[in-house]
């Protein structure tokens, strides 16, 4: 299918319009549009194919949440989305995933654009306001200290309905997100990241915490280069940002309060005690199959014809052990 075609009027309001949405947008989604997109590519060696998917999430009030997606298929005439397939895998993801719901809908192009407004209106009867979310892949990112700050190809829309010429018409709002990961989808990522290599659960954790500690440490920096451009005065002072750092700082010397220590003290031992307790029983097991195999090996000897009687140890003792 060919790239969308612009309209004379745009369908997106201004940025002075802006969206009420709190949008959290997990990693899951966009592995699938990428890697839907990426698949794509390769099937219909076009650098810009038309993709198009189901969102599934949940919203609460304003609040909304981006939690996975499914690809749609088109019916022959390439305008129609395939209803049937949709109800079909809506109701197959609902028996497995009961609090998902249908939110929205997935495309790749560099903005949105009447054919969009057309197949909106196909995803109405199962939303009443369903989420436009936009892959931009073209789109190139700089780096800037925005309040956003989202640096994604990404972005999401929010429909509504404008009033021009005493006519209405269905428009979008670009509504801003925010990426939400847990810790059991931060370990997938990493995993899926590294393609799929293999290791132990222990060396993906540490990975992890190393991962997370190399965070705080950018980002401590980070803060330390801001404050010290702030005393210069070549950076713009932002009292939110002090405040709410110099907030921080007064949190930490809890850390130092002899109660903490003494209980940190405690449990530090605590688990230093029962990593030499697994030991002492791991190293006992080993012990004990060890004996278990001296006695075979020894009453196996002994059984034999011709054999003298039993051996003796070093010190004098029968080699057979009484205990297990």
């Amino acid at each position: 299918m060919a790239s969308m075609d612009t309209d004379e009027l745009p369908v997106v309001l201004p940025s002075t319009t802006t969206s009420g949405l709190s949008i959290a947008l997990h990693p899951l989604p966009i592995l699938n549009i990428s890697e839907h997109l990426t698949r794509l590519r390769l099937q219909t060696r076009s650098k810009v194919p038309f993709v198009l998917g189901a969102l599934l999430g949940t919203q609460n009030g304003r609040d909304v949440e981006i939690v996975n997606t499914f690809e749609l298929a088109m019916e022959d005439d390439g305008i129609t989305v395939d209803q049937g397939f949709l109800i079909a895998r809506k109701e197959q993801y609902k028996q497995v995933f009961p609090s998902l719901e249908f939110i929205g809908w997935y495309t790749v192009a560099e903005r949105p654009t009447s054919r969009h407004i057309a197949l909106h209106e196909q995803f109405t009867p199962y939303s009443s306001t369903p989420l436009l979310l936009i892959l931009q892949p073209s789109t190139v990112f700089a780096a800037s200290a925005d309040a956003s700050g989202q640096s994604l190809p990404l972005k999401a829309y929010e429909p509504t309905t404008e009033i021009r010429d005493r006519k209405t018409r269905s428009v979008f709002i670009e509504a801003p997100y925010s990426v939400e990961t847990g810790e059991a989808e931060r370990i997938a990522v990493d995993y899926t990241a590294k393609g799929g290599s293999g290791g132990t659960s222990l060396e993906s954790h540490l990975q992890t915490q190393r991962a997370a500690v190399k965070m705080l440490h950018d980002r401590i920096l980070l803060l330390v280069k801001y404050v010290t451009e702030v005393i210069a005065g070549s950076a713009k002072k932002d009292h939110a940002t002090l405040r709410a750092l110099s907030a921080l700082i007064a949190s930490l010397p809890a850390s130092e309060n002899k109660e903490f220590r003494e209980e940190f003290d405690t449990e530090y031992e605590d688990v230093q005690l029962t990593a030499y307790l697994a030991t002492l029983t791991k190293s006992a097991n080993l012990l004990n199959d060890l004996v278990d195999k001296h006695v075979v090996l020894t009453s196996s000897r002994e059984d034999r014809p011709g054999m003298g009687g039993r051996r003796r140890g070093m010190m004098g003792r029968p080699t057979d052990f009484g205990f297990h």
